[in-house]
């Protein structure tokens, strides 16, 4: 017993520990809203919360805070990664890219092909069909964190580039697909901001302030305008200078990646995952499970993105595109492949914006924990059968190694 318990602590890095408080922030959401005080957790995130400056005022229920502010914090961390990764990461060549770049366009086609299959005679739910093409990093990358150096390292890298470049893609669905009413008036002055923004890059400003102080004025355009409030988090990040005048000298992005990185994993994560995640189990039956948003939500995560990132990545593979990394088995990508099925925090957060009826928002949940924790259970299973055995032997590796802030 006592071996079995330093063994989980041991394997506790932080992206092991993140993902395994995100499974604990909704493992408490679903007892809370299935007990006797379920109230109180209702009650909670409909609490109002206003901010008023002048006759500018943002009136809001909790759950929307937590939706549209800390998310755009969420969002604006990984659009710094996705800048870092394009211009001097894994991402900035094609040889580097080529393969999770593949993978990726499958994991967000076969799901949303599967969705829509299913859901073709529902027109209600059609809205839903971006819901599976999500990926989870931090939850997925906890997964592999358990596995230890089981996981050979350019594995790890590999998942990381998938869960980047599916998120990139994630961001441009919900700016297309998932924006409404546009206030033209409030779009142009975010396109404003945004213009100082550059420009502050371009005139070489390195100070945190004036970033920020534009940044909150454009959040609020962005969220008055009726494209979603997280976007201005990806964009803002793409203005912060990556380079610095004096090379010894730490990036301002960098150094914000860093710095908002814990924060992220161990506190919005986790707060969206508690005030998304609950549901009512009461009456649950088969045939809500089977119904066609839900069905179409854990296939989609299950046994799309399997196939979509399995077999992209071999048809690419195949083709001459790119090649398997030379430590790696395609055992050992098609673990990768059902870990990306673990949608949870993304796949919940277009849910919300996909659906604003309780009733579909609870069949979203029911699909999206179904197919997450499928996809994790699997996807641990099999990395776990794949390891290689010479992997014992080689130096355990941080994941913090390959992460680098994600």
């Amino acid at each position: 017993m006592l071996r079995w318990v330093r063994g989980i602590a041991v394997s506790l890095r932080p992206d092991a520990a993140a993902g395994l408080l995100l499974m604990f922030a909704a493992a408490l959401a679903l007892v809370l809203d299935n007990s006797p005080i379920a109230w109180l957790y209702d009650a909670i995130l409909t609490t109002p919360v206003s901010v008023q400056i002048g006759t500018l005022a943002i009136d809001k229920p909790l759950l929307l805070w937590i939706n549209d502010g800390l998310m755009a914090i969420f969002f604006f961390l990984i659009g710094l990664e996705i800048k870092r990764e394009l211009i001097e990461g894994r991402l900035s060549s094609w040889t580097q890219a080529a393969l999770p770049v593949a993978a990726a366009i499958g994991g967000v086609l076969v799901p949303a092909a599967i969705y829509v299959a299913i859901n073709h005679d529902n027109p209600s739910g059609l809205s839903g069909w971006a819901i599976p093409a999500a990926t989870d990093i931090a939850f997925a990358l906890g997964v592999v964190a358990l596995l230890g150096n089981r996981v050979p390292l350019a594995l790890k890298v590999f998942l990381l580039a998938l869960a980047i470049i599916d998120d990139f893609g994630a961001i441009a669905i919900i700016a297309v697909f998932y924006s409404a009413d546009l206030s033209l008036t409030s779009l142009a002055i975010a396109v404003a901001c945004t213009a100082f923004l550059v420009g502050f890059n371009v005139a070489g400003v390195r100070r945190l302030a004036p970033y920020l102080l534009v940044g909150v004025v454009m959040w609020v355009c962005v969220l008055k305008s009726g494209v979603h409030a997280t976007l201005a988090g990806v964009v803002i990040a793409f203005t912060i200078p990556l380079r610095m005048p004096k090379r010894s000298e730490p990036s301002l992005l960098i150094r914000l990646e860093q710095a908002l990185h814990p924060w992220v994993l161990f506190m919005i994560m986790p707060m969206f995952a508690f005030a998304n995640a609950g549901v009512s189990l009461a009456g649950l039956s088969l045939e809500a499970l089977a119904a066609p948003i839900p069905l179409g939500i854990m296939l989609g995560l299950f046994i799309g993105k399997q196939v979509g990132v399995f077999g992209f990545a071999g048809l690419a593979v195949r083709f001459g595109l790119c090649r398997l990394p030379d430590d790696v088995s395609w055992l050992q990508i098609y673990g990768a492949a059902l870990l990306a099925g673990v949608g949870f925090t993304m796949s919940l957060f277009i849910g919300t914006l996909a659906f604003s009826d309780p009733e579909h928002a609870t069949a979203v949940r029911l699909g999206v924990l179904g197919g997450s924790l499928l996809s994790a259970c699997t996807g641990y299973a099999v990395l776990r059968f794949a390891a290689a055995p010479q992997a014992s032997s080689r130096p355990t590796r941080r994941v913090a190694e390959v992460s680098d802030g994600s």
